[in-house]
């Protein structure tokens, strides 16, 4: 588990973003996907992030900063339809502008749902992360919800359909699926 974790700052205009040295490890993908629930589990503290019960609630970047050495970013969700042009206009700018102006960035966590077939949404956010050239992963969440002999096939159809190269690391927050091997990864990571 990830020690002494405080969330520090929620921040909704990129004039406020904060400005650190500190390595920053990121988390993206659509809303509902569990990103709350990751960071919670990681933290062991279902109450650190704020686990919503409608999807698209996280519409802030949010700072959760590790043993004041370096911060967990949990970025808005996308793809909620309910969202207006506007409000989904203004938080794709928040989060270009956050990644394209944070060299602290080392490493995005791609949080994508296990049970389900990647959306266009997650195909276009595959293709930006490829872009932004900055090392990332590829996390199946709630890898409890299926048969454990079903993991590693919609692992492979979750490559398949976003044509990806990366490995998937299949994920259950309330399980602690792979919660070790993450939590060793961001360590690993945090220390470069």
């Amino acid at each position: 588990m990830l020690k002494n974790v405080k969330f520090e700052a929620s921040v909704y205009d990129y004039s406020k973003l904060i400005k650190t040295d500190k390595t920053q490890i990121v988390l993206v993908g659509k809303s509902n996907v569990g990103k709350s629930s990751f960071i919670n589990a990681l933290c062991n503290n279902k109450k650190l992030a704020k686990v919503g019960q409608t999807p698209g609630k996280t519409r802030s970047i949010n700072y959760y900063n590790v043993n004041n050495e370096y911060y967990l970013v949990d970025l808005p969700g996308y793809g909620y339809s309910t969202m207006s042009e506007s409000e989904k206009n203004k938080i794709n700018k928040l989060i270009d502008t956050y990644v394209s102006t944070t060299p602290e960035i080392k490493h995005i966590y791609f949080l994508v749902d296990i049970r389900n077939k990647p959306s266009q949404n997650d195909r276009a956010m595959y293709e930006w992360l490829l872009a932004k050239e900055i090392p990332f992963s590829i996390i199946a969440t709630k890898a409890d919800k299926i048969a454990k002999t079903k993991m590693q096939t919609q692992a492979n159809e979750i490559t398949k359909y976003l044509f990806a190269k990366e490995k998937i690391t299949p994920f259950s927050s309330d399980k602690k699926i792979n919660i070790d091997l993450i939590c060793n990864e961001i360590e690993e990571i945090a220390k470069k």
